[in-house]
């Protein structure tokens, strides 16, 4: 059942760090890690993944009560590629560089367990306005999550950020390969991880949990 009780404001803002899909979710870990060698691929797939999740969810929310169960992920995936297939078209005609410098991951959109797990949890039980926020919040979480990941990777790794060469010649090559991804991630995660349970926050840990109350195994709810 739709919470309506939770202001429309704290839909905005649960993604950017409380419920952030890449950072506390641990989710869309490929493009997180296969983009993010330069600031500008970052944002450009943040922003996309964005507009595809808002889209879907005013989408299934405004259907929710037409599909059947019995095909909801069918119809959920059709409706996201829908979305996809649009922004593709867009990046194709608008920005080409962009379009090629994303490839196929801009097709993989489609099954982002972020854009999947949002319809699922939230989009079909809750109204439009708020679905759409919800949508919003969680695609500006995700966009500065690659944008924070890609930002370092391209500063460290390559002695730029967005193209701009900036002062200075050392760099570390190894941080814009895949190993250097993965390490850039997880400092980035405990980072966060550190920040939120000196705030008292503990995201991770049952305390974080909306069903801590109701779970037996529950620990310090």
């Amino acid at each position: 059942m739709p919470n309506k009780s939770v202001p429309l404001y704290k839909e905005l803002t649960k993604g950017i760090l409380k419920e952030n899909p890449t950072l506390v979710g641990l989710l869309g870990m490929c493009p997180t890690l296969a983009v993010t060698q330069e600031a500008s691929n970052a944002l450009g797939m943040g922003l996309a993944t964005t507009f595809v999740l808002i889209g879907s969810n005013i989408v299934i929310s405004a259907l929710r009560n037409v599909i059947p169960k019995s095909v909801k992920l069918p119809a959920y995936i059709v409706i996201i590629a829908g979305f996809v297939t649009l922004i593709e078209f867009l990046l194709h005609g608008f920005l080409p560089d962009l379009y090629s410098a994303l490839g196929t991951f801009l097709s993989l959109i489609t099954v982002n367990c972020i854009i999947l797990g949002r319809a699922e949890m939230f989009a079909c039980k809750n109204g439009i306005v708020r679905s759409a926020l919800d949508g919003v919040g969680m695609g500006l979480g995700f966009t500065l999550a690659l944008l924070l990941v890609g930002s370092v990777r391209e500063i460290l790794g390559a002695g730029t950020w967005f193209g701009i060469q900036l002062n200075g010649s050392y760099s570390l090559s190894i941080l814009t390969m895949a190993p250097g991804g993965f390490l850039i991630l997880g400092c980035i995660i405990a980072l966060v991880n550190r920040i939120t349970k000196r705030e008292g926050k503990d995201l991770n840990g049952c305390a974080g949990c909306p069903a801590a109350k109701s779970c037996p195994n529950a620990k310090g709810a």
